[in-house]
């Protein structure tokens, strides 16, 4: 299903939401995560920052010291505090 019809509050850019959900500073180090090759969208390597994400959609992210398995569960339209961002997502990564 392509999204002509679709919902834009059901879609979001990656690098947008990477930033939104605070794996990063700043959606320009969020843009540059990508574009490094560091992210998986369903367990396929993504390196457009502009690829639009769905809500149950799995992320991959590879930071520094660690690997991040996130489910997308919403989106925001605006960065908030860190307990508004932990509302993005589900952490699948095991600790």
């Amino acid at each position: 299903m392509t999204g002509e019809g679709a919902d834009p509050a059901e879609r979001q850019r990656l690098d947008r939401w990477i930033w939104h959900a605070r794996v990063v500073r700043t959606r320009e180090a969020a843009a540059d995560l990508v574009r490094a090759g560091h992210v998986r969208l369903d367990g396929a390597r993504v390196t457009s920052p502009a690829q639009s994400v769905r809500a149950g959609q799995v992320l991959t992210i590879a930071l520094d010291r660690n690997v991040r398995v996130l489910r997308i569960v919403g989106f925001s339209q605006r960065r908030g505090d860190a307990t508004s961002a932990r509302a993005l997502f589900d952490e699948i990564t095991e600790v």
